[in-house]
């Protein structure tokens, strides 16, 4: 498969391809209760959620926490999702449409933030590796930005992907900025972590069904 084969998607996992709302909600209030920091919902998450995860705490303390405070809460926070993330499923739709993606001759890869050595056996557990020609998840300390990452998995893409016909679908405004740092583009997916009005500020198709972004990806990728 040369670099001229046809479109490629990165998905984003979080948010995106697994509907984990539930337990990234319940998981961010277990790490606000280490510091007794009051809950919040959905909507606020959504309106106020950003990457760098410590710049999100930020607009929440009013300053950013400390080393050991980050420390507190990101366990608090990865102890709770992997105990919740068992209840979570597929976005709706989502096996159809790697599927067909699939058939129609394209690729398609994951990159996520989520932890790689939890995130392969999770991917692995639904059946769906095989639509994927790479599987990443972060190694290291949470916490940082998607571009350098992606640069990465890209850069391990390279003999079989174009960046220029390289579409990245994701639910969070750092899923653009990483597109654009190496050249690709971006569809914004409103089913995750970020509300609409924050995702249109970004300056890129903005839909609320995956349906829609694997359409828009197609046209963009064209």
């Amino acid at each position: 498969m040369g670099k001229q084969s046809g479109a490629h998607i990165v998905w984003d996992w979080n948010g995106t391809l697994f509907h984990d709302n539930d337990a990234v909600i319940g998981a961010t209030n277990a790490a606000f209760a280490e510091l007794g920091m009051e809950p919040i919902t959905l909507e606020q998450y959504r309106a106020l959620y950003c990457v760098p995860i410590p710049k999100f705490y930020e607009r929440l303390l009013g300053r950013l926490p400390t080393e050991a405070e980050w420390d507190t809460m990101d366990g608090a926070f990865h102890r709770y999702y992997s105990v919740h993330r068992t209840a979570c499923s597929l976005t709706e739709g989502a096996v159809e449409l790697l599927t067909g993606w699939t058939s129609a001759g394209h690729s398609q890869s994951i990159l996520s933030m989520y932890g790689h050595e939890d995130l392969v056996p999770l991917v692995r557990g639904f059946g769906i590796e095989a639509h994927f020609l790479r599987v990443d998840g972060r190694t290291g300390r949470s916490g940082g930005s998607k571009a350098d990452h992606m640069v990465r998995h890209l850069g391990a893409l390279s003999e079989t992907v174009n960046p220029a016909r390289t579409v990245v679908i994701g639910d969070a405004a750092d899923d653009a900025v990483a597109a654009r740092h190496v050249g690709a583009r971006a569809v914004l997916y409103t089913g995750g972590s970020h509300s609409r009005a924050s995702l249109e500020e970004v300056g890129v198709p903005v839909v609320d069904t995956l349906r829609e972004a694997v359409v828009e990806a197609q046209r963009l990728a064209d």
